[in-house]
């Protein structure tokens, strides 16, 4: 892997003025980058940067994750959960064009091949930025609680367990340390809160942060360096040139950039459209609340995998999140769904009092999935300066530094850390 590099100015020849549409947890680790590497950037923002999906998230840095979403148990779990409004995978039915291409590409990935392909790439990945965060803590540009305590995945029933017994041999096999814990296991890690499991299934490698102050001290960072922030800003339209972008348009004024990257989120599918570009992306909706002052609070984040359930401590605090529901760009809460998460709770831990949260308290956030569950990362060979970084589902935190990383690389005109090849934007075309 390359050594980091502190901000350098390069020959004035290779400093490039870049636009990055998009000012999520993918567009701030891309401008970090850039920075880094010398580069002028602006970031352009539809919204004021505080509501974006990464601030409320588990904060869950997940190398354990290597199996893709598009998995072959999904196909019968997703249409058993389909019905249930209160179930973890929920695809809301509707009449739409793209929605059904979107089912037909995410059914027909979810087959054993598709996964062997899948999960060299995301190890990869998820390796890099794991290590792009290691650096972010060396060098302390600003502090977001980075923790690395690992990941527990706690199951109730014998079919969950058979599942995660797999899941771990496939982790082991591909050099991701994992361990079957049995309920005494669990309850040595967590000696603080009653837990009633049937096991676990223990990744130390994994990591945990407190999400909405990374995203708050990153922003203060990047101003602190130099990035040009627009705010409640959309892009309106493009001017083309042939087989480039020539300029931007926003409400107020043209801008003309040497390259344009493309990050903005759930969104993404339809901003591309407008480019001519083939996106198929969905926003999986996902809630979370958090409780403060937690008494007794847990050591280790855990998933609740029959519920689906992200469990963080965050200090004092306790978030959960959980479920995904795919509805397009829908940003509208469902009670039921959050009811699915709460219900969850005191079957694992029985102490924990949990009331249903009030609908103001609710966090939600819509994640960018591809049908497949590989994000989309790279140029883009319709227009030379434009390229793509979305697509990332439930790991967009987790693989930011590393794809911001991939990002700047590609400006840089650099090789990558990690062959692009399986995150290619445009392999629906």
């Amino acid at each position: 892997m390359h050594q980091h590099q502190h901000l350098n100015t390069p020959t004035r020849q290779h400093m490039k003025n870049v636009a990055i549409i998009g000012g999520g947890i993918i567009g701030l680790s891309t401008a970090y980058y850039l920075r880094q590497a010398g580069h002028n950037v602006t970031i352009f923002d539809q919204g004021d940067l505080t509501d974006n999906c990464s601030s409320g998230n588990a904060g869950m840095i997940v190398p354990s994750h290597i199996i893709p979403l598009a998995a072959p148990g999904m196909i019968s779990k997703g249409i058993r959960w389909m019905f249930n409004a209160q179930s973890p995978f929920y695809v809301k039915p509707r009449l739409n064009g793209k929605l059904i291409r979107w089912g037909w590409q995410f059914y027909k990935h979810a087959t054993n091949e598709h996964v062997e392909r899948a999960i060299p790439a995301l190890k990869d990945i998820s390796l890099l930025s794991k290590a792009m965060y290691q650096q972010m803590v060396k060098d302390n540009p600003f502090d977001f609680d980075y923790q690395e305590r690992g990941l527990i995945m706690l199951y109730q029933t014998k079919e969950t367990e058979h599942e995660e017994a797999e899941t771990a041999y496939i982790a082991n096999k591909n050099g991701i340390e994992a361990h079957i814990l049995s309920p005494a296991d669990v309850q040595k890690l967590e000696p603080d809160v009653n837990v009633t499991v049937r096991g676990g299934v223990y990744f130390p490698g994994d990591a945990h942060l407190t999400p909405q102050l990374l995203v708050k001290n990153l922003i203060a960072y990047l101003k602190r360096n130099n990035v040009t922030f627009h705010t409640h800003t959309p892009i309106t339209n493009f001017s083309l040139n042939g087989t480039a972008i020539k300029s931007l348009h926003t409400a107020q004024e043209d801008k003309t950039f040497d390259e344009y990257i493309v990050a903005t989120g759930a969104w993404s599918g339809i901003f591309s459209s407008a480019l001519g570009l083939d996106l198929p992306l969905q926003g999986g909706k996902g809630y979370s609340f958090t409780l403060d002052n937690v008494a007794k609070n847990i050591r280790i984040p855990s998933i609740l995998l029959e519920g689906r359930v992200a469990v963080t401590p965050m200090g004092k605090s306790l978030r959960f999140g959980g479920t995904m529901e795919i509805n397009g760009i829908d940003r509208s809460i469902n009670m039921n769904r959050v009811k699915g998460i709460v219900n969850t709770i005191p079957a694992y831990y029985p102490e924990m009092n949990v009331a249903m949260p009030q609908e103001g308290a609710i966090w939600r956030g819509l994640r960018p999935c591809s049908p497949d569950g590989l994000p989309y990362i790279g140029r883009s060979t319709k227009y030379k300066n434009l390229i793509i970084a979305t697509g990332h589902s439930m790991m967009g935190l987790s693989l930011a530094p590393g794809t911001g990383k991939l990002v700047a690389s590609l400006v840089n005109n650099e090789s990558t850390d990690i062959p692009l090849a399986p995150f290619n934007p445009e392999r629906y075309q």
